[in-house]
């Protein structure tokens, strides 16, 4: 068995090769017009057996018939990672499609659209994401100023440069 240190850095090299080959070196039609990126990549701790998961933009069909190819070109990945890693034994490698990015945008849409419904529930028009307007209150938010350590805000004297001696407060005159 391998550390896990090890099995981070083979990881790691893995998925810096795979994409090198994604650019490069997998010639499938498949693969090529397809956007394809990787993820991430699971390597097994006896380092036997590596997972390359890919996200694929694109349709359902287009993500079914990238992934096709690249099982397809998975005996040329292992067999160029095995040329390029020179590791005693090459991983099996296995492609996965990760679908979190996609989950994810779904989630935010879910979110949006929540939002919406109770802003119409409550009759607020939604803020403008840009404005500093509290969409609770519809009103600006005012922030507190700003203050040193005894409490006395801070002022532009003494931010250029030497520090002056502050003001005595008035128990100390």
């Amino acid at each position: 068995m391998a550390d896990s240190r090890r099995v981070e850095r083979v990881a790691a090299l893995i998925r810096r090769e795979a994409s090198e080959m994604l650019l490069h070196g997998i010639r499938d039609l498949r693969v090529v017009e397809g956007m394809v990126s990787i993820t991430r990549v699971d390597v097994a701790r006896d380092l036997q057996h590596c997972r390359i998961h890919v996200s694929v933009f694109g349709n359902e069909a287009e993500r079914q018939s990238t992934l096709a190819g690249l099982r397809a070109a998975a005996p040329y990945v292992k067999g160029e990672l095995g040329r390029r890693l020179k590791l005693r034994r090459t991983p099996e490698v296995t492609f996965s499609l990760d679908r979190g990015l996609e989950e994810g945008t779904n989630v935010l849409g879910l979110l949006e659209r929540l939002e919406a419904e109770r802003l119409d529930r409550a009759g607020h028009e939604p803020a403008d994401p840009g404005s500093d307007a509290d969409p609770a209150h519809g009103s600006a938010v005012e922030l507190p100023a700003a203050a040193g350590a005894n409490g006395q805000p801070f002022s532009q004297a003494g931010h250029g440069g030497s520090e002056s001696s502050p003001e005595p407060r008035p128990e100390e005159r």
